[in-house]
């Protein structure tokens, strides 16, 4: 193969300014459509984990009434140490979800309870709705049922 004179073979090498910021513009594009849906997924997420809490702390609730005849809803009684007995507490540590996420509540008398998750304010989870559950198994979100 021979080259004309004043004609240099151009070599390529590594991407162009423009090839550069089209790739860049396409990642940001899809970033752009990604987060959201990641963010929505990371909610969902921590407010299933805290739906099986509330379940747990329901079955706990159940356990102590099969042993003292009462629930265990006394002030306290979410962070106090798990005994079995209406007079002790659902032992959950600091009364937060395990992800931190939601703050758990306990009211009722010694034959209902209503168990309640609330968001914590600056996570996530704020303005997700609290998820409440009581000794008859009803289950709600906002307004909504789980």
């Amino acid at each position: 193969m021979t080259m004309e004179p004043g004609i240099a073979r151009s070599r390529h090498r590594g991407f162009t300014l423009i090839e550069l910021l089209i790739a860049l513009a396409i990642v940001a594009i899809l970033v752009r459509i990604a987060f959201p849906s990641y963010q929505a997924y990371i909610v969902r997420s921590s407010r299933q984990a805290a739906q099986s809490e509330l379940v747990a702390l329901a079955n706990a609730q159940e356990r102590i009434f099969l042993n003292s005849n009462a629930y265990s809803v006394a002030s306290g009684s979410m962070t106090a140490a798990y005994t079995g007995q209406s007079g002790g507490g659902l032992g959950v540590t600091g009364g937060k979800s395990k992800d931190q996420r939601y703050t758990f509540s306990v009211a009722g008398t010694a034959t209902t309870f209503t168990l309640t998750a609330t968001p914590v304010t600056g996570t996530p989870q704020a303005g997700d709705g609290n998820l409440t559950i009581t000794e008859t198994g009803q289950r709600t979100w906002g307004s909504k049922t789980w």
